[in-house]
């Protein structure tokens, strides 16, 4: 049974959600944003000529900087009437990311609506083997595509941009064999073009980093559990509480491999200094070992690693 829930946007009052850009600013205000650079201006208007072809629009909305503009763009270009922003939720959605999403599709009065996923049920995921996203982005469209038929959506779409397709993107090919199309990367935006449209348009998400699922964290061949996204959510949620911001990932090696943090390099001796506290926290968390990667964060490392001892 697919469990959804709507979340009436109009009226709703976000408790504890993090401090957006925008407070106490007018949606009506962002909706006649124009952009302040020519590159973000043209971005946006071969975004917007794409869109207005769709007769109407569901899209797979996690409240990153991709799919928060793509969103946003529908919602100008097509009206709350003829799109709806769909939100897949499981233990490897962070809680963090959650609220901000809805904080988002507040500000800019964007139609909501919460499907419950279940890939956490299917072995192949939990398997954890390198192309894991596959098996979650099948997973997510088998919710997302009947709802979009049950509500009479033409189009299905994701906040592919056409960065994505030149990287490991095996959850791209679950959503190709759907049918799901990616107007991002169809009008040919970069992750470059998108942030500095997001800025345009005044989403507080212009420049957050990337945050991919909670499984992302897990190296690969250990298999996802509960557990483990839990103690990845929470070993980052502390190392944000410390201070640490940009890009960061709390690396799970399994029972007895620990936890490799990965932050930015200006971040490394920070992070280093308070190894110890930090150490305290995680093992209670139940990490084995704890230690910084000196390199730093390096997008896609898992993959590079297990390449390297291949």
């Amino acid at each position: 049974m697919i469990l959804e829930r709507i979340i009436g946007v109009t009226g709703f009052k976000p408790t504890n959600y993090p401090k957006t850009s925008f407070d106490g600013d007018s949606v009506s205000r962002y909706y006649s944003a124009m952009s302040g650079s020519p590159g973000a201006a043209h971005s946006l208007a071969r975004l917007r000529a794409l869109v207005r072809t769709y007769p109407s629009v569901l899209v797979g909305y996690s409240g990153g900087v991709d799919s928060a503009l793509l969103a946003v763009v529908l919602r100008q270009e097509l009206g709350r009437e003829r799109m709806l922003a769909a939100v897949g939720r499981s233990p490897s959605y962070p809680t963090a990311q959650w609220a901000m999403a809805r904080a988002v599709a507040q500000r800019f009065d964007i139609p909501l609506v919460e499907l419950d996923t279940h890939e956490l049920e299917d072995p192949a995921y939990l398997a954890n083997p390198t192309n894991r996203c596959f098996f979650c982005k099948t997973e997510l469209w088998s919710r997302l595509m009947p709802e979009a038929r049950g509500r009479g959506l033409a189009v299905v779409c994701d906040g592919t941009n056409a960065d994505d397709l030149r990287e490991h993107r095996p959850g791209y090919a679950a959503g190709r064999a759907a049918g799901v199309r990616s107007p991002l990367a169809e009008a040919g935006l970069t992750k470059a073009d998108v942030r500095r449209a997001a800025r345009a348009l005044g989403l507080p998400v212009w420049d957050a980093p990337a945050a991919p699922c909670l499984s992302s964290r897990v190296a690969y061949g250990i298999p996802i559990t509960s557990q483990r996204l839990a103690q990845v959510e929470r070993a980052e949620a502390y190392l944000r509480e410390l201070g640490v911001t940009g890009d960061l990932r709390v690396r799970h090696h399994g029972d007895r491999g620990g936890a490799r943090i990965e932050v930015e390099p200006r971040w490394v001796p920070w992070v280093t200094e308070r190894l110890t506290a930090v150490r305290e926290r995680l093992t209670v968390l139940g990490f084995a070992g704890v230690e910084v990667d000196p390199r730093g964060y390096r997008r896609g490392s898992l993959l590079t690693d297990r390449a390297e001892r291949a």
